[in-house]
């Protein structure tokens, strides 16, 4: 070394030299090791490169103090000519915490020294290293761990997603049944309910189309048959005949159907783009069928059970409104058969009228009766007995039957229910009745009554002043209690008129008996006498009009009027 801090790099033995002088120099300053090792292989580098290019070369090492107060060693390697061949200089620094060793010349055991240091030092930096790769290892082996477990972890998230998934799935379409199964058993309850509302069969036809169309069917056909001819093709579908011989739907489509039980036929010839469901329409017997044009390509499954069930719910609907109409014609026909002729009696003018029942099988009970007795007189009758039916019209024909056969014995009308009111309590303990006699004697102007339990009698006179006989009534006719009715008494001028009705004329569901009564008093008092003298047909007519309103009727319904004339009326053909 020519100076302190610079020595000549010739060969490899100077760039040893230095290389071992810097070594120990970072090292004395207290350099890291690290950062040392770095330092001194960039040195050595820069030195075998100067090596190889050949010539002689300087190098330079001197400490300093940096701005912050700290230490560094720079290192400077030029050509020994001061670069006259125009080679930059090389120029590195190392920065250390104690820059201030003095830089000596180094013999060849204190180069071998620093050398044997330099290897320390490697050896230290390859033990790091060593520790370093085995914490890379650990590390590495940890990441994939945890790789693994982040995979494992995401694989978990994703079947468990798919699981929601699924579940949602099957969630909408449970819902999805349960809501179209809750729709279609409300309609089918709407059906049911809108299909035996009424007993006339036109009625329940009406119904189906207006249920069905649209939504369920394109266009339905029903096609009923009777006993006598059965089914017969008639241009029918074909898959219609096989349902009214086979009893079981039929469905008929270019198409299998699958629809839960029923038979798949081919498709219809008169309708082969069309699916045809044929359903059978059957109560106690096969009525006819009933088939429902697809409203689109297909039936339904569920809505195929559900039309299944609307069709046998009309059968019986079909079933009992021709039930209620054969016992409502049987019924009628027999009371309408019991009905008497009204007689033809000087000075008095009669006119009756029965209208059965529009609604329910509530016909058979009511029935008005005028015969004359032994002595001349007339009886004038007016009974309604509980309950409808065939049985109500035989035992009102029973009790007109031994009423006349009282009054053979010329009693009065008081002693005559007291007669027919054990009759009754006797044969039939279970059913009453109520009546109404009056008994019209030839010239006498005074009438007669005795009363049953049943509504009032209205009185109009010649001045058109109406009022009702109020006086209170005896029990009803079989009450199970001993009883004897009493006879009262009615003053009726000439030109006067007494009306005897049963409940049905006067008693409605939306209104009380006190209004149909009004209402019957007002119309009654509204005729002229003119008018009930020339026709009491005419004006029998317009009570009923005025009174019932053309409106649908729960019961019977019965008027008699007994009009006394001014002048006795000529004998005329009565209806």
């Amino acid at each position: 070394m020519t100076a302190a801090g610079t020595w000549t790099v010739a060969s490899v033995a100077d760039a040893a030299r230095v290389r071992a002088a810097v070594t120990r120099l970072a090292a004395d300053a207290g350099a890291p090791l690290l950062d040392r090792t770095r330092f001194v292989a960039g040195l050595t580098a820069r030195l075998r490169h100067c090596l190889d290019q050949g010539g002689t070369w300087r190098a330079v090492v001197r400490p300093g103090r940096t701005a912050d107060g700290g230490g560094h060693l720079q290192v400077t390697v030029r050509p020994a000519l001061g670069g006259a061949d125009g080679t930059p200089p090389w120029r590195r620094s190392l920065p250390v915490p104690e820059p201030h060793r003095t830089l000596t010349a180094l013999d060849d055991g204190a180069c071998a020294e620093a050398l044997s240091a330099t290897d320390d030092d490697t050896a230290r930096i390859l033990a790091k290293l060593a520790d370093a790769e085995a914490l890379v290892r650990f590390h590495r082996e940890e990441l994939h761990q945890t790789n693994q477990g982040v995979l494992a972890l995401h694989a978990e998230l994703d079947a468990a997603a798919l699981a929601q998934r699924e579940l949602l799935r099957a969630e909408r379409a449970s819902r999805s049944e349960a809501e179209n199964a809750r729709r279609l058993l409300t309609f089918l309850a709407d059906a049911s309910a809108a299909v035996t509302a009424s007993l006339n069969p036109e009625d329940v036809l009406r119904r189906l189309p207006e249920l069905l169309v649209p939504r369920y069917a394109h266009r339905i056909d029903v096609w009923l048959f009777d006993d006598e001819t059965g089914p017969v093709r008639d241009g029918r579908p074909a898959a219609a005949v096989v349902a009214a011989r086979s009893g079981r739907p039929q469905h008929a489509a270019a198409h299998a159907g699958g629809l839960p039980g029923v038979d798949d036929q081919p498709p219809c010839a008169l309708a082969p783009d069309r699916a045809l469901l044929c359903i059978p329409l059957v109560g106690r017997r096969t009525l006819g069928v009933l088939t429902l044009t697809a409203p689109g390509p297909r039936f339904h499954p569920d809505e195929t059970v559900m039309l299944v069930e609307v069709a046998h719910r009309a059968a019986t609907a079909l079933e009992n409104a021709r039930l209620y109409a054969h016992h409502r014609d049987t019924a009628e026909t027999l009371q309408r058969a019991q009905l008497t002729e009204l007689p033809t009696t000087p000075g008095l003018l009669l006119a009756a009228r029965y209208l059965p029942a529009t609604r329910g099988l509530n016909i058979g009970g009511d029935w008005y009766d005028v015969f004359p007795q032994p002595d001349g007189s007339l009886l004038a009758v007016m009974g309604d007995v509980t309950g409808h039916g065939l049985r109500a019209a035989v035992m009102m024909g029973g009790l007109r039957t031994a009423l006349r056969a009282y009054a053979v014995d010329n009693e009065g009308p008081a002693q005559l229910l007291t007669r027919l009111h054990r009759l009754l309590h006797h044969q039939q303990p279970d059913l009453y009745a109520t009546a109404v006699i009056a008994r019209f004697r030839p010239g006498d102007p005074r009438v007669r009554w005795a009363s049953a339990g049943h509504p009032p009698a209205v009185v109009r006179t010649p001045d058109g002043a109406v009022r009702t006989l109020d006086t209170k009534p005896g029990v009803m006719l079989g009450v199970p209690v001993p009883y004897e009715y009493r006879d009262h008494t009615v003053h009726l001028a000439p030109g006067s008129t007494l009306a005897l009705y049963t409940d049905g004329l006067v008693e409605r569901r939306t209104q009380g008996v006190d209004i149909g009564t009004r209402l019957l008093t007002g119309a009654l008092g509204a005729l002229s006498t003119a008018e009930l003298e020339q026709d009491l047909d005419a004006a029998a007519e317009s009570l009923l009009k005025q009174t019932l309103h053309d409106s649908e009727r729960d019961d019977d319904v019965c008027l008699l009027l007994c009009h006394t004339a001014a002048v006795p009326a000529k004998a005329r053909p009565r209806p």
